[in-house]
């Protein structure tokens, strides 16, 4: 049965709906129906459940709300405004607007109290699982008896959409297994879509399939009025019962609108100057005025406020005492709590002798668990394929939710989509560094997270491996051939392909060094050669994206041979060839064309002289991109098809990508 709201329930409610419906009219362009619809239950949970300061907003120990169904974004603009987060009423009247900071779908680190960056539908949900799983890392590590400084939960509101995007499928199945149980998620059932109602396309009963995924499931029937049912299931769902709790939460879109409520009119589309004065008139609120708010509901929502400071003052309260009694701890937690990494984590590399050859995974997994040693909350998993990868952290347990919560080690399973978002879900917590592995092939897959890191600057480390045609036998559907030069387009990601064992190391490094922005690490499958750097250019300038690796034996050189990863050995073979007939020739390795780019025009400038238009380009990829680098009269060899199944050397030899057709192209352009 419903029960009646009170009076202020309804008032700061309605106060969050006018606001956003408000907003979108303003801009002419939005989502009024989620607002208009969730409000209720967004103001239920945020002024009597979530745990915030709006004068602190990234207190760590703050609960963590995120707003799947990034299209409502009026929403959390509406709220993070009435709860008194640095959010005021001009950037709300400027939704939409150019140089706001309340965009179209909410942007993680342009707006205080946005947690995760959303709006492509089902990231967030992922997200989110990636918060409740930093939250029970960080407790396991750093909580001790009698000194608690890591309890909060993560909710996550969405809608229809995102549950019918695989990834959310993917994300809940692991945070069943992994019974998180303090993570909450609201889904705003509407049984409405963008093309029209839910029945063309999505009949299933998602709460069976949540609970058959581990998780406990709650339903509130009326969404719109009954308060105490939303407050009941918010107030169970803050307990722990070794479970996350999916909360279904009917509703219906655009409440409040004559016309359009119900109806796939009020998903996407502003309400109209008559519709929405209609509207705000049926809310019992004035029909005439705009971005008004009751002073009796800002006094309510400053409740919640004040609230949520008087929470974070204890918590320091608290954490002193746990600093006073875990010094040691608490300097590693205050690093980590400041995107530092410990004190020498760079000095002392690992270093490889040129007698060894190895595949750059496996020169790569040493590499990462040497630095791994030197940086306890480095944190990481694979999509079930660390024994190819190669990426575990050596004696770091497995991070299982419960007992082994404080191991280093994630395990995945085959959820490419979710790991990427997941993994973003944790840098956007704060807290550990993390990564992910798997196949390069498979970076499609999750070209949707690495794209929103670097959207959202996030220092997330997406590790692949087998990075080419020289995976051989497994054949084309597992030979990437045009991924590098798709990640290499998507601003703010560096795309790193070591060329030895050296560079590998280097790699990782440069990539812990990245704060602002996620770096993608490519190694190979096949061993190449380590070059002895003693002869040659020094792995560190890796850092600097392209260098010159060998130069021309004698006198300035007449032609430079670009490659990257395995494909700098063929490189350096055809140099000597060159050199042997008389053209002498420079080598210049470009594991990270980005960094590279970077650079100052000087820099450029020495290692690709202008004056040396001879240049061949060699990567078992496709060509696109490589034109910048070796100019109109260059000649780019790579894979412009996809791969074949055969040894990874008949395939290098059939395509094309040998010494011989190095030495053949530069000469050509020599003549």
């Amino acid at each position: 049965m419903t029960v009646a709201a009170t009076s202020l329930d309804v008032l700061c409610t309605n106060a969050i709906r006018t606001l956003a419906i408000d907003g979108v009219q303003q801009a002419n362009s939005g989502h009024p129906g989620l607002p208009l619809g969730a409000a209720p239950m967004a103001y239920t949970l945020w002024q009597k459940h979530l745990k915030f300061d709006p004068t602190a907003p990234n207190w760590p120990d703050r609960d963590r709300f995120v707003l799947s169904a990034g299209h409502g974004s009026m929403l959390i603009y509406a709220l993070l405004h009435l709860y008194g987060f640095p959010l005021g009423l001009e950037e709300v009247k400027a939704f939409r607007q150019w140089g706001s900071r309340t965009p179209g779908h909410p942007e993680f680190g342009l707006t205080a109290g946005v947690e995760a960056t959303t709006g492509p539908l089902g990231q967030g949900t992922a997200n989110s699982v990636g918060m409740a799983i930093a939250e029970r890392w960080l407790a396991a590590r750093y909580n001790r008896p009698g000194h608690t400084i890591v309890d909060h939960r993560t909710f996550a509101l969405m809608g229809d959409g995102c549950l019918m995007e695989g990834i959310s499928y993917e994300a809940a199945s692991l945070a069943g297994h992994l019974k998180l149980g303090k993570l909450v998620w609201l889904y705003d059932s509407n049984a409405i879509s963008l093309d029209g109602p839910t029945s063309l396309s999505f009949t299933e009963d998602v709460a069976k399939r949540m609970a058959a995924c581990g998780w406990r499931v709650l339903t509130v029937e009326d969404g719109n009025g009954d308060y105490a049912a939303l407050d009941a299931a918010m107030k169970s769902a803050g307990q722990d019962v070794g479970k996350p709790t999916f909360i279904v939460v009917k509703t219906t879109i655009g409440y409040g609108s004559p016309k359009k409520a119900g109806t796939h009119h009020v998903h996407g589309s502003p309400l109209g100057e008559e519709e929405l004065a209609a509207t705000k008139k049926a809310l019992g609120c004035d029909p005439t005025a705009r971005f008004a708010v009751p002073d009796e509901a800002r006094r309510e929502f400053a409740r919640a406020g004040a609230r949520g400071r008087d929470a974070r003052l204890d918590w320091e309260k608290r954490f002193a005492a746990h600093a006073a009694a875990h010094p040691q701890l608490a300097a590693e937690w205050q690093a980590m709590q400041a995107g530092e990494l410990p004190a020498g984590w760079d000095k002392e590399l690992l270093a490889f002798p040129p007698t060894q050859a190895l595949a750059t995974r496996q020169s790569g997994g040493k590499a990462l668990n040497h630095f791994a040693a030197k940086i306890p909350w480095l944190i990481g998993g694979d999509a079930d394929l660390s024994c190819s990868t190669l990426t575990s952290i050596d004696k770091g347990g497995d991070f299982d939710g419960g007992a082994g919560a404080a191991g280093r080690n994630l395990r995945y399973g085959v959820r490419e989509h979710a790991m990427g978002a997941i993994a973003n879900g944790i840098a956007c917590h704060g807290g550990p560094r993390n990564y992910t592995a798997t196949f390069f092939c498979f970076s499609d897959y999750m070209k949707p997270a690495i794209r929103l890191a670097a959207l959202s600057h996030l220092p997330t480390i997406f590790a692949f491996t087998h990075d080419s045609i020289g995976l051989g036998e497994d054949g084309p559907t597992h030979q990437p051939v045009e991924h590098l030069a798709a990640l290499r387009a998507t601003p703010n990601v560096h795309v790193v392909r070591p060329c030895d064992a050296n560079e590998a190391v280097e790699a990782w490094r440069h990539a812990l060094e990245r704060t602002h922005g996620p770096t993608v690490l490519v190694f190979s499958r096949q061993k190449v050669a380590t070059w002895d750097r003693a002869r040659t250019g020094l792995a560190a300038w890796l850092r600097r994206g392209g260098y010159v690796l060998a130069d021309a034996a004698a006198g300035k050189p007449k032609a430079i041979v670009i490659a990257s990863g395995s494909e700098v050995e063929i490189a350096m073979q055809a140099r000597e060839q060159l050199e042997a007939q008389g053209v002498s020739t420079r080598v210049v390795s470009m594991p990270c064309q980005e960094a590279f780019l970077e650079q100052d025009a000087g820099y450029r400038e020495a290692v690709l002289p202008s004056s040396v238009p001879a240049r061949v380009s060699v990567e078992a990829g496709t060509t696109f991109g490589w034109q910048r680098f070796v100019g109109d009269r260059g000649v780019a060899i790579g894979v412009d098809k996809f791969g074949a199944s055969a040894p990874a050397e008949r395939i290098y030899a059939e395509y094309g990508l040998t010494p011989a057709a190095v030495v053949a192209a530069v000469k050509q352009l020599v003549r």
